[in-house]
């Protein structure tokens, strides 16, 4: 059976992936920005709750990937409190001003991590020469690496995976995710012949405040991860 993880942006959607039958979650904050790393009470809140193993976003800000060395300083920081907050992994990646992986900052993040594993997120995705880029993160000793085959979505992208998949040859696990749905979820298992998955498999919510009138927009509900629709796509992975 092939490992769904979750991107998980809250305690309560980290709670929701495990119910649903998620493998793995990746804990986050700020999904509409792309992910950006959680507070530690919630990293804290997760790990005491979850009995999957959690890996945490450790991403300082939106935007781009090239870091200033304060930010890197802020990630290390952020890379020890999971570690001593006992996290399984970090998901990680930082890109030089030409678009290619940064050795340093992420040498220094794998050092970092220690014991915990490290996955290298969608930054990669923006590489010029992704083939290459795979090699220099399994040097890096990165034990993952998340993309959608530098397309919008994995679907778009299926051919792409399926090299990578075939390139890592077992020495890296290529986890495809951007769009994966349970409608897709099987056809990209078969095409990509990936072993992980990744999706956020998430549902806006109704507000539960009784405000007569919103006229700020404020008092919307909040987007969660969906129990349901996790289980329906860790189905048509099975």
């Amino acid at each position: 059976m092939a490992l769904l993880e979750v991107a998980a942006n809250s305690v309560a959607s980290a709670f929701a992936a495990q119910e649903g039958g998620a493998g793995r979650v990746e804990l986050c904050a700020s999904l509409d920005e792309g992910g950006v790393t959680p507070s530690h009470g919630t990293i804290t809140l997760a790990r005491e709750g979850l009995t999957i193993p959690l890996y945490v976003l450790i991403r300082p800000r939106g935007g781009d990937f090239l870091y200033e060395n304060v930010e890197i300083e802020a990630m290390l920081d952020d890379i020890e409190h999971c570690r001593d907050l006992g996290c399984e992994g970090v998901v990680v990646g930082a890109l030089t001003a030409d678009g290619e992986i940064d050795t340093e900052a992420c040498g220094m993040f794998i050092r970092a991590a220690g014991t915990m594993g490290a996955t290298f997120h969608r930054a990669f995705d923006l590489v010029p020469d992704r083939s290459a880029a795979l090699e220099v993160l399994i040097d890096l000793g990165f034990e993952r690496v998340l993309t959608s085959g530098g397309m919008p979505s994995a679907v778009a992208g299926a051919a792409s995976l399926a090299r990578l998949v075939a390139q890592a040859g077992g020495r890296i696990v290529v986890m495809p995710g951007a769009g994966v749905e349970p409608g897709n979820a099987a056809a990209l298992r078969a095409t990509t012949r990936a072993r992980e998955f990744h999706a956020s498999a998430k549902r806006r919510l109704p507000s539960g405040m009784q405000l007569p009138v919103d006229p700020l927009g404020m008092g919307s509900g909040e987007t969660r991860t969906d129990v349901e629709t996790v289980r329906a796509i860790v189905a048509a992975l099975a």
